[in-house]
């Protein structure tokens, strides 16, 4: 199992836009995805679940997956939600 914690840069939070990228991201690998906001879980191949987080402008979001391709997969989400693209 691999991890990795974010903190959601964005003046926007993580909206629609970028949680369909997540899940689209999240479907590409041989993993199985999720982010995790205090005690909420989501599984992040569902853009609902993402979007039911809430996650604001400094919120603190761990990525972690399982699978043959969880790193990878890990390393591209964390570049999208450190990157100003969202």
């Amino acid at each position: 199992m691999f991890k990795e914690k974010v903190i959601i840069e964005s003046e926007l939070g993580l909206h629609a836009r970028p949680a369909a990228k997540i899940a689209e991201i999240a479907r590409r690998f041989k993993a199985r995805v999720y982010l995790k906001k205090g005690s909420q879980t989501a599984d992040a191949a569902s853009i609902l679940d993402v979007l039911a987080l809430v996650c604001r402008k400094g919120s603190a979001v761990e990525i972690w997956a399982e699978g043959e391709e969880a790193e990878k997969a890990i390393k591209e989400i964390t570049t999208l939600l450190r990157s100003n693209a969202l």
